[in-house]
């Protein structure tokens, strides 16, 4: 096993999972507040964020859909020796993670069901710019309104409908990290 599959996971797993758990959750109970979360060195192409999200999120019973460029020897042995996550198809994952480009169509994910909306997935997408700028968001967790550099907003916006089913968000780049959930309203005035 190479040494590179070995290391980048948290060097004091109890304490580094929890407080980048945490984050995520302070992230996806605030939507489009952007928070630094660290702990993990995973192996290129995974940024630090996404890598510290895996480590938090996924375990043996949280299969997972590595999408484009992160569908790698790397990442999978890094996500196998680290999480146990199973990597399966898009259809059939809790989590999924990319680049946006490499995770459409978004048809492709489970949405839930009326009786288990719980049932669905959550995109992991790895941005290359993450700021509290372009689209508006609102809604619970809100207090007025706030924004946040998306891909696009209405593929967010189709799914803010769909409530309670559809597909939770956590955009990831460098060490920060910041979630949209799909109760999240998304609007925009202006260019993306």
């Amino acid at each position: 096993m190479q040494a590179q599959t070995l290391s980048g996971g948290f060097a004091d797993p109890a304490t580094a999972s929890a407080a980048a758990f945490r984050q995520v959750m302070e992230a996806m109970a605030r939507p489009g507040t952007i928070l630094d979360v660290s702990g993990a060195a995973p192996p290129a192409p995974l940024s630090l964020a996404t890598g510290a999200v895996l480590l938090t999120l996924c375990d043996p019973d949280t299969p997972i859909h590595l999408a484009g460029l992160l569908d790698c020897d790397a990442v999978r042995t890094w996500v196998a020796f680290h999480t146990g996550a199973p990597v399966v198809g898009p259809s059939h994952c809790m989590f999924a993670v990319g680049s946006w480009d490499d995770l459409v169509p978004l048809s492709a994910y489970q949405i839930g069901t009326p009786q288990y909306p719980d049932r669905s997935a959550t995109l992991i997408v790895q941005a290359e710019r993450l700021e509290p700028t372009g689209a508006t968001l609102s809604g619970p967790g809100i207090k007025n309104t706030h924004s946040l550099s998306l891909p696009e907003t209405e593929a967010f916006q189709h799914n803010s409908g769909r409530f309670p089913l559809g597909l939770d968000f956590i955009f990831t780049c460098c060490d920060r990290v910041a979630a949209l959930p799909r109760t999240t309203v998304v609007s925009y005035k202006g260019a993306l």
